[in-house]
């Protein structure tokens, strides 16, 4: 039911032909990416947190891990991921698929500075078998965040930075 949701999503934007239905899984950075034949940092990853009790989804580039000092710096709160068998009754789709689209009502979306590298992105399209390409423009644009953040480290090519 989620793909469905985001793909009317789409329909309505006109951007549904982005939208890749895969024959493998991606539910995971390294799946979708083979799945898309593209490198795992150009992955769109939806991460759900709660903080308290208001879920929110953070994307960042398949490479980053969310850095839970900046995380707390962010948002005043240690960094809680949403358990796995809650994520849907939260967001609206299950892990696998958890994308920053067709959400349910008051989850909040934050872009990770991460994907900031790159010109095109694939986050998921609702399930675990989907993925949608996009530009960082429109990913910007159809995600409707609330901002930009900087919570993630450890996908910086320079190392001093990591």
């Amino acid at each position: 039911m989620s793909f469905e949701k985001v793909k009317q999503y789409f329909d309505g934007v006109g951007l549904s032909d982005r939208i890749k239905i895969l024959d493998e899984s991606s539910a995971t950075v390294q799946e979708a990416a083979q799945a898309l034949n593209c490198e795992p940092e150009h992955i769109a990853k939806t991460m759900s947190f709660l903080v308290d009790s208001n879920p929110l989804l953070i994307v960042m580039a398949g490479d980053a891990k969310v850095d839970n000092k900046k995380f707390k710096g962010e948002f005043h709160k240690r960094a809680r991921m949403i358990p796995r068998e809650q994520v849907e009754d939260y967001i609206g789709h299950q892990p696998g698929g958890v994308c920053p689209f067709a959400l349910k009502d008051g989850v909040k979306v934050y872009l990770d500075v991460s994907l900031q590298r790159f010109e095109t992105i694939y986050p998921a399209a609702g399930d675990a078998h989907s993925a949608v390409q996009l530009s960082l423009d429109e990913l910007t644009q159809y995600a409707n965040p609330d901002h930009w953040v900087d919570v993630c480290n450890g996908w910086s090519d320079d190392p001093e930075l990591l």
